[in-house]
Order: structure tokens, then C-alpha cells, then sequence
């Protein structure tokens, strides 16, 4: 069983740059994908970026591409979100989820084990 936490949410204005952080713990593993999906009040959650463990190969949504990054440290079992230039529409609570296959980064059926979530506030 793997266990996810975030960290790093917070508030800031726009224009700003916020990072997040995505602790795995429980069972190790070396393949899979993990994602970061977001929540805003009143919205879907929706996917925002997504990474396969292995390759280190990425996707991201369009709205966020160009100023987030996501990336990997498997040694840490730690993934992060690198947030620039955030505008007010990117307020949400963040998750990290994890898929234990390489399944379609975008679908949240895809992923089995999810965080908490952490809230990020961009204020205008």
C-alpha cells in the first residue's frame, strides 16, 4: 500500500510561483505514473500534470503548459509541481495521485491512491 502526502500549497499573488511536493511511503515501486489533478470550488477536479516513474517521461494540461513543470526525484520517492507565472484561475486544492500501471495520464480512473491535497490561493 502506498501513502501520498503534499506539501507546499500556500498563497500568493499573481504572478508569483508556488512549488509543491508529493511524498510517497508504504511500497516502493519503480513503474507506474503519478499526476497532479486540481479542484477548484464547485469545479470537476481536473488533471494538471502527470509523469510515468520510470521513463520520466511527461504530459500536461494545456492550461498550465508553459508555466508549470512537473518532475521526479524516485530516489525520494517525491514527486513536485514547479507553479510560475499562477493566475487567480489556477486557486484550487492540489492532489497527487499515483497509477500502478501506465495508464491515460489525463483520466482520473486511471489512478488508484490519492493525497489529500494541499489548498494553493492565488490572489489578484
Amino acid at each position: 500500500q502506498v501513502q501520498l502526502v503534499e506539501s507546499g500549497g500556500g498563497l500568493v499573488q499573481a504572478g508569483g510561483s508556488l512549488s509543491l511536493s508529493c511524498a510517497a511511503s508504504g511500497r516502493t515501486f519503480s513503474s507506474g505514473t503519478m499526476g497532479w489533478f486540481r479542484q477548484a470550488p464547485g469545479k470537476e477536479r481536473e488533471f494538471v500534470a502527470g509523469i510515468r516513474w520510470d521513463s520520466g517521461s511527461t504530459y500536461s494540461s494545456n492550461s498550465v503548459k508553459g508555466r508549470f513543470t512537473i518532475s521526479r526525484d524516485s530516489a525520494k520517492s517525491t514527486m513536485y509541481l514547479q507553479m510560475n507565472s499562477l493566475k487567480p484561475e489556477d486557486t484550487a486544492v492540489y492532489y497527487c495521485a499515483r497509477a500502478r500501471t501506465s495508464g491515460t495520464f489525463y483520466l482520473r480512473s486511471s489512478y488508484d491512491t490519492w493525497g489529500q491535497g494541499t489548498q494553493v490561493t492565488v490572489s489578484s
